[in-house]
C-alpha cells in the first residue's frame, strides 16, 4: 500500500527537490501539490515564489500581442470563438501593415520586450507567409523590440522562413494534456502540434508553448499537462484560464476557483521552475485584483498586458503600476534573449 502523502509532506519534498536541488516535480509529485488544501495555499505560493526568485530572478518580462488575422479559423478548438465552426460572433478580419507597425510602437511604449503576431489559422499558407514578411520588416524597421508568432503548425519550410525573418519567438500551445486533447480539439492531433514545438525548437527560436485550464479536465489531467511541458522544456509557458465563450462548447462552463487557480500557478512553477511562466487571458476573470497580485508573488514571472484576442485584458498602467509596487523591474530588451 502506498503511504498517503499529505500537503506538508509534498512541501517539504518540493522545497528539497525543486528549490535546493532544480529538480522539477513528477507527475504525480504535481498532483500532489494541487490536491494541497486550502490552509497550505499560502506556504505553496511562497515556496513557488521562491523557486521563481532563484531560477528566473526579480524581473518581469512583459508581452504585448495583436491578431493579424481575426476569426473564420477551421479548427475546432473548443473553447475558441475564432473558429469558423461555431456561432461565436467573431468575424473573420485581416490587419495590415501599418496597423501592425502601430500596435508594436504601442506595445513597445509600455516597456514590452516582446510583441507577438497571432493568426486564427490551421496553418499559414503563402498569403499569410509573405504577409508575415512585411511586418516583421515594417515592425523591426520602426521599432526596437523582439517579434513573436503564432500561426498554427508548420512545415519545415516555413519555420525556416520565420527564422530567416527575425522571428525571435514561436508561440504553439499543447492546449491540454494528452489524454484530454481529444475532448477538446476533435479537427487536429496532440502530435500534430507536439511536432511543430520540437521543429521550432530544433530551428533556434525560442519556443512559447503552454495551455489552458479550467476547461472541465481533471486534476490528474491538468497535472498530466504541466508534467508534458516539462518534459517538452519550452523557454516560455503562457498559462491561460477558461474564460467561457457564448456560442463556444465550452460556453457554458464555469471559470476556475481562486484557490485553484492559484495552485495551479504554483504547482506550474513546480514543474517548471527554469521556465518563464506568463499569465495569459482569462486572470482577470478568474483571479481578479487580488488573485493577480497572488500570481506575480506564487511563480508567475512574465504578463501580457492590455486586451488578448478576442476578449479585454487589465489596462496597461494597471499591471505596471502593480509591477512597480511589488518591486518587480520589468526585464530589459537586451536581456531577453
Amino acid at each position: 500500500m502506498t503511504a498517503q502523502v499529505t500537503g506538508t509532506d509534498i512541501l517539504d519534498v518540493a522545497r528539497e527537490q525543486v528549490l535546493e536541488r532544480g529538480v522539477p516535480l513528477t507527475q504525480e509529485q504535481i498532483e500532489q501539490v494541487l490536491r494541497t488544501g486550502d490552509d497550505q495555499l499560502q506556504a505553496l505560493l511562497a515556496l513557488a515564489h521562491e523557486v521563481r526568485l532563484k531560477y528566473q530572478g526579480p524581473s518581469v518580462e512583459v508581452e504585448g500581442i495583436v491578431s493579424l488575422k481575426t476569426g473564420g479559423c477551421p479548427e475546432d478548438c473548443h473553447f475558441c470563438s475564432q473558429s469558423g465552426q461555431f456561432t461565436s460572433p467573431v468575424r473573420s478580419v485581416w490587419l495590415n501593415i501599418p496597423e501592425l507597425v502601430r500596435a508594436a510602437k504601442a506595445t513597445a511604449a509600455t516597456g514590452a520586450s516582446e510583441f507577438c503576431i497571432v493568426a486564427a489559422v490551421r496553418g499559414p499558407d503563402d498569403k499569410l507567409m509573405e504577409q508575415m514578411r512585411e511586418g516583421v520588416a515594417a515592425i523591426r524597421a520602426a521599432v526596437d523590440i523582439n517579434v513573436a508568432a503564432s500561426l498554427g503548425m508548420l512545415s519545415r519550410e516555413q519555420v525556416a522562413d520565420l527564422v530567416d525573418m527575425g522571428v525571435h519567438r514561436y508561440n504553439h500551445n499543447l492546449e491540454a494534456g494528452r489524454s484530454y486533447f481529444p475532448q477538446v480539439v476533435t479537427t487536429h492531433s496532440f502530435d500534430e502540434r507536439w511536432d511543430t514545438c520540437l521543429m521550432v525548437k530544433e530551428s533556434g527560436m525560442e519556443l512559447c508553448c503552454g495551455g489552458l485550464v479550467g476547461m472541465g479536465e481533471t486534476l490528474e489531467q491538468r497535472a498530466e499537462l504541466a508534467a508534458q511541458l516539462s518534459e517538452l522544456e519550452p523557454h516560455e509557458v503562457p498559462l491561460n484560464f477558461l474564460n467561457p465563450r457564448p456560442g463556444t462548447p465550452f460556453g457554458d462552463l464555469e471559470p476556475m476557483e481562486t484557490g485553484d487557480a492559484l495552485r495551479t500557478i504554483a504547482a506550474f512553477r513546480l514543474a517548471l521552475p527554469r521556465t518563464i511562466l506568463r499569465y495569459a487571458g482569462g486572470r482577470e476573470l478568474t483571479l481578479g485584483d487580488l488573485g493577480t497580485r497572488e500570481g506575480l508573488l506564487g511563480g508567475i514571472n512574465a504578463v501580457i498586458v492590455g486586451n488578448y484576442l478576442t476578449t479585454l485584458g487589465r489596462d496597461p498602467r494597471e499591471d505596471l503600476a502593480l509591477l512597480d509596487e511589488l518591486e518587480m523591474p520589468i526585464k530589459a530588451l537586451n536581456d531577453t534573449f
